[in-house]
């Protein structure tokens, strides 16, 4: 019942902020989308600890700062690269263990090596993270496992 209630609030609050409208109509309007988006899901049986990861939400909290540094300094370097006249780019493919318990977590560390710039993840599959790297340095900053710890403390005892 509580994931159910949580995603009915969190689908309400995003609505209202997309619309930006505060009419009592629109608003009545915004909580019955809610709650029937709510229904619906609770139906499909979808409102699990993975379609919902609301016990992420206090430890997500201090994570995405750090994510969001890390994407900007790997921005820079990305740019650095791409402004200077010769570039110096050693594409390369490498495993990364990803020592998270869940599949929300290998999922998150994946997708956060991903959003930075440098690294995608091509695949993942029985806890190993497969990742094109742009350069030698950017390989070396996932075989360092900085993310993966910081995603496994983000994940917790969940």
């Amino acid at each position: 019942m509580f994931r159910k209630l949580g995603l009915a609030i969190t689908l309400l609050i995003f609505w209202l902020l997309l619309s930006g409208i505060y009419q009592p109509l629109i608003i009545s309007f915004g909580i019955a989308s809610s709650l029937l988006v709510a229904w619906i899901a609770h139906r499909m049986d979808v409102i699990d600890h993975e379609g919902f990861p609301i016990h992420l939400g206090a430890k997500a909290i201090t994570y995405w700062p750090w994510l969001i540094w890390e994407i900007i300094k790997a921005n820079i370097d990305v740019a650095a690269i791409i402004i200077k006249p010769k570039l110096h780019i050693a594409p390369t493919m490498i495993s990364s263990h990803a020592s998270q318990k869940t599949e929300v977590g290998q999922v998150t560390y994946a997708n956060s090596i991903t959003l930075t710039p440098g690294t995608i993840s091509v695949g993942v599959a029985d806890g190993v993270v497969e990742v094109h790297a742009l350069t030698s340095q950017s390989a070396d900053d996932v075989i360092t496992g900085r993310m993966d710890k910081r995603v496994s403390q983000m994940e917790g005892d969940s």
